[in-house]
């Protein structure tokens, strides 16, 4: 069964798609990997008759080796910010983007199938102004089998880092969310930052967070690998579900 054995990467690139294509190059090993803050860039022109230089096609890097998943680019100021690679190996699970349940730009929601049941994975970039919590909080669905919520929260809290000596009230609503989708907040094997050297405290940080699916027995453990830290602000996070 694959959720035995699934392998998750997790990182936010700040907008760095030269990251995005190293990632992409030297991960193969694992099946599943959430990125978040992509930037989006100019593939090539299209020709068109209303304008003689051409249109340019926006998109994300991609690669061979990974099926892409993301929301479709709807204006210039409108950039989708989370992202989903799927390895080609898992192609026969029938991984689908399900635009029609969230339509927000920080959140991406994808499904599976695996021993004839439909399983679901979800990427969150949470901004300053978190308004994906918001759209999460407020938008009624009922998911069943939601496996891993993971991405970037950008909320310091002492429940995930106890560095840290405050409670932030928007953990509040992000635990609201969790409990809906039946989830529960997975530590981590080893407990370090996620996040060098935080603009507005001056210290490291935890903010990036794992959801996975309350009770089940395969998918209950991750590690951060700080071996894999490929840029100077951010660690990735390497789930080895098992």
């Amino acid at each position: 069964m694959i959720l035995k054995d699934l392998k998750v990467f997790l990182q936010n690139v700040w907008k760095n798609n030269v990251l995005i294509n190293t990632i992409l190059k030297v991960n193969y090993n694992f099946d599943i990997i959430f990125i978040q803050e992509p930037s989006w860039m100019t593939l090539k022109t299209i020709s068109s008759s209303e304008n003689s230089e051409g249109i340019p096609l926006l998109g994300v890097p991609s690669h061979l080796n990974w099926l892409t998943f993301t929301k479709e680019l709807c204006s210039s100021n409108d950039f989708p910010r989370v992202l989903v690679y799927i390895n080609i190996k898992l192609v026969f699970l029938r991984f689908s983007l399900q635009k029609d349940i969230f339509n927000h730009r920080d959140i991406l929601l994808v499904s599976f199938f695996n021993n004839n049941s439909v399983f679901w994975i979800l990427n969150v970039y949470s901004d300053s102004s978190h308004s994906a919590l918001k759209y999460l909080k407020n938008t009624e669905v009922n998911i069943l089998n939601l496996l891993i919520m993971t991405g970037d929260f950008n909320i310091r809290d002492n429940i995930w880092d106890p560095s840290f000596p405050h409670h932030s009230v928007i953990s509040d609503d992000l635990m609201t969310i969790v409990d809906s989708f039946n989830l529960e907040l997975s530590f981590p094997t080893n407990h370090i930052s996620t996040k060098y050297l935080d603009s507005n405290s001056g210290s490291n940080s935890v903010i990036d967070l794992m959801f996975l699916q309350n009770g089940s027995t395969e998918l209950n453990n991750h590690q951060i690998h700080p071996d894999l830290h490929l840029s100077l602000d951010y660690a990735p996070l390497c789930y080895d579900c098992y």
